[in-house]
């Protein structure tokens, strides 16, 4: 079973959100220092994503981008599934065409996930920076209700 990533408590199948917080946490951010609700643990993760926030480049050189040092290689990757709703809702717009905003979202949403991720890597390894960003869509299954997204790029240190 899935854990909140602030306080640790299991996640139900409907409670929280997609950052995988409990509902009590994803509401923490909301109240300010001192509130009986708000978490050191909270605060802590908040600046720590803040940390996290590499710039991220398609391409591997850009005008103002003085890298210093490539570090490696990093990857992350996000599988996910439509529900059997999006699945019904997609296979009727597939019939009478048109675009089918459910699946659009939870491709915006593992994109987001992915490319979050892969900033999380990158830090981990010590780069302010992610160069020549690839983003691939994989199916794997027949009938298209599971997708993985891999994205990947080269982990740099640029000189701020």
């Amino acid at each position: 079973m899935a854990e909140c990533i602030s306080c640790g408590e299991p996640l139900s199948f409907f409670a929280g959100d997609q950052n995988r917080r409990c509902n009590k946490c994803s509401k923490a951010e909301l109240w300010p220092v001192g509130h009986p609700l708000y978490s050191e643990r909270v605060e802590a993760e908040l600046l720590r994503d803040a940390e996290i926030d590499a710039i991220l480049l398609t391409t591997e050189t850009a005008p103002n981008l003085n890298i210093t040092k490539r570090i490696e290689i990093v990857t992350a990757e996000c599988a996910f599934g439509m529900n059997i709703f999006k699945d019904l809702f997609a296979g009727v717009r597939d019939i009478v065409g048109g675009r089918s905003e459910a699946v659009q979202k939870t491709m915006r949403d593992s994109r987001k996930t992915a490319l979050y991720e892969l900033k999380k890597e990158a830090y981990e390894v010590g780069a302010n920076a992610v160069v020549g960003v690839d983003l691939d869509y994989v199916e794997l299954s027949k009938a298209g209700s599971m997708v993985m997204l891999v994205a990947s790029g080269t982990a740099v240190r640029i000189k701020e």
